[in-house]
């Protein structure tokens, strides 16, 4: 089974926003990506990384994979224990749900960020924002 973990981020509300996607299979980490998104809100910036994700295990033709987040509202949204309100956050949610219709066994889980990936996840999208941005985390 092909594990994918997905974190976005803006820095600001909207404001300069990036994601990061680390996949995992059998424990071994198969693919990493990070992007920049421009000024987006981070909710925003949490489905495009959870999309690329999910582009991404459909791309090596997985069977069965799980999407990991530290996003309880995406999460809730792709389990459809939550509507998606927002008609921007909508778009994104159908799109990853098309996609994620391509994989014959798919779950979403959420986790803190903590957690498993997650801060890998995590430490490449801040690492994307501040090569964007001209800044170093101290």
């Amino acid at each position: 089974m092909l594990r994918v973990y997905s974190d976005g981020g803006s820095r600001g509300n909207p404001g300069p926003a990036a994601f990061a996607v680390v996949a995992s299979e059998g424990g071994r980490v198969v693919f990493e990506l990070s992007e920049f998104i421009g000024v987006e809100t981070n909710n925003c910036a949490e489905y495009r990384g959870l999309i690329a994700g999910i582009a991404k295990a459909v791309e090596l033709g997985a069977g069965e994979a799980e999407f990991v987040t530290d996003s309880e509202l995406m999460a809730r949204q792709m389990n459809g224990i939550y509507r998606v309100k927002s008609p921007k956050l909508r778009e994104l949610h159908e799109n990853a749900k098309a996609l994620a219709s391509l994989i014959p066994k798919v779950s979403f889980r959420n986790v803190r960020r903590e957690e498993e990936l997650i801060p890998r996840a995590d430490a490449l999208l801040n690492m994307e924002l501040d090569r964007r941005m001209g800044r170093r985390r101290l």
